[in-house]
């Protein structure tokens, strides 16, 4: 999708002028790659490492579930600051093996890959 950008001139009032500049930040916030501001995914053969800023919030304030590959991190109903979002990994993750930790307002989260079992049987041929 391409968005040509239109030019006004001075004489255009000012209210179509606001109108311009809303759009421009609805469809900047709505179609830019970097939507998720304080969030940092890197990867390696075993894990995901999560960094995500989250300032103001305590570690009893938080809760993060996983379910299958998806994280979700929320804060609680009594918390002074609302946060809630969820992120989809491509892999399930291992909850044994997975930490979190909160330092300084940066929440970092080291996701342990799953490994994925094989159900392949051999059938005899008779």
């Amino acid at each position: 999708m391409f968005f040509a950008p239109v030019v006004r001139t001075r004489a255009v009032s000012p209210q179509y002028r606001s109108f311009d500049r809303s759009f421009e930040r609805f469809v900047n916030d709505a179609f830019s790659a970097n939507t998720a501001r304080g969030l940092n995914v890197e990867q390696d053969d075993k894990a995901w490492t999560v960094t995500l800023d989250v300032p103001g919030i305590t570690r009893d304030e938080l809760a993060i579930n996983v379910e299958g590959a998806v994280v979700r991190i929320e804060t609680k109903a009594e918390a002074k600051r609302q946060f809630k979002a969820a992120y989809e990994l491509p892999q399930d993750i291992d909850v044994e093996a997975t930490s979190a930790k909160l330092e300084n307002g940066v929440l970092t989260l080291a996701l342990a890959k799953k490994v994925p079992v094989s159900n392949v049987k051999q059938i005899v041929i008779s």
